[in-house]
């Protein structure tokens, strides 16, 4: 709990410590009692309505911005599927300028998480209530999404089970739901040269390149590792 309360310490006025200290004792996330966290150097806000974002998710990113040099260019229009806090559209808004960005969620209170933090980190981000890609009207050069994918039955950490909104976490179909809905309705919002970008459940990675290869036959489909060496991203790329 040492660095938890060093984050409280460094995060909140003084007189906030002994309250927030007692919130960590019942096992809310320390991110959730700050009201903000670091990721990719930059502040995001968050609060119950929207995920936490992960060091994995850094590196989805990472990976994406190294694809997108390499087979497409920054003057791109990228959209991100299931928001949430924002912090993968703004991410690649700042890092990448010049490119255009719309983000969705179909949660219109973490819509409201995310429009703050865009306009906290000074980025122009078009934010569309609507479930996965069916408020999209346009086409876009990539796709990327960290969606909700654990399955109902699958055991996850009690801090994340108890607090953070299940609407985020859970998916049907052994939590491949969303992931196959966007692949088979993806090729309608894409350009000629694109990448679609996943962080996925380190079980996940076999059965949705299968999957993905149904409708992507022309592709190069990768499955990708985390920092824990376990599957955690899919690429699907056409250059």
């Amino acid at each position: 709990m040492s660095k938890e309360v060093e984050y409280i310490k460094k995060y909140l006025d003084k007189s906030l410590h002994k309250e927030a200290i007692e919130k960590l004792k019942k096992g809310i996330p320390v991110q959730y009692i700050v009201g903000n966290v670091n990721f990719y150097g930059y502040t995001f806000k968050v609060n119950e309505n929207v995920l936490i974002p992960r060091f994995e998710t850094e590196l989805l990113i990472e990976k994406t911005i190294n694809y997108i040099k390499k087979y497409l260019n920054e003057n791109i229009k990228i959209v991100d599927i299931g928001t949430g806090s924002g912090a993968i559209a703004i991410t690649l808004k700042k890092e990448l300028e010049n490119s255009l960005v719309t983000a969705t969620d179909i949660s219109s209170k973490a819509l409201e998480v995310a429009i703050e933090n865009a306009r906290d980190n000074n980025v122009n981000i078009n934010f569309i209530e609507g479930d996965l890609l069916s408020p999209l009207k346009e086409k876009y050069d990539v796709i990327i999404s960290n969606p909700p994918y654990i399955a109902y039955d699958e055991e996850i950490e009690e801090i994340v089970k108890n607090n953070e909104p299940h609407l985020a976490l859970y998916a049907e179909d052994e939590g491949m739901y969303n992931y196959k809905e966007i692949i088979k309705n993806a090729k309608k919002y894409l350009n000629d040269k694109f990448i679609i970008a996943f962080e996925i459940g380190y079980m996940q990675g076999g059965k949705l390149k299968e999957y993905a290869k149904k409708y992507f036959s022309e592709a190069e489909i990768k499955i990708e590792k985390d920092y824990s060496d376990k599957d955690r991203f899919m690429f699907i790329i056409k250059g």
